[in-house]
């Protein structure tokens, strides 16, 4: 089952990342790079290629929950602390950065 997430970057929509059988992929969207001077992340440039990693991407694991903050939100929402996709998607939908993901609903 391939989980989705719509990426946004000071309210505009930037991109999707997604889960894969083989790992992770994070494609920009098209609008987005022409219209942006600045990618989401300085470790993620600007590109129509999608990135593509057998683990989470660094900065996109950056934005979950750590100590504390975690356990509360694995004890809440009943989610496995390794499950960074599922924790991406549940929690990071209003962060206190410019960059929030949203899942895709099926």
């Amino acid at each position: 089952m391939i989980m989705r997430g719509n990426v946004y970057f000071k309210d505009q929509f930037a991109g999707v990342i997604e889960q894969t059988d083989a790992g992770f992929r994070f494609t920009y969207d098209l609008e987005f790079c022409k219209k942006s001077d600045f990618p989401i992340s300085a470790t993620l440039p600007l590109t129509l290629e999608s990135y593509e990693s057998n683990t989470m991407f660094p900065f996109f694991d950056g934005l979950i929950p750590e100590g504390w903050l975690l356990d509360i939100a694995t004890d809440h929402w009943k989610i496995d602390p390794r499950d960074r996709m599922q924790l991406l998607l549940t929690v990071c939908e209003d962060t206190i950065g410019a960059v929030a993901v949203k899942a895709v609903k099926k």
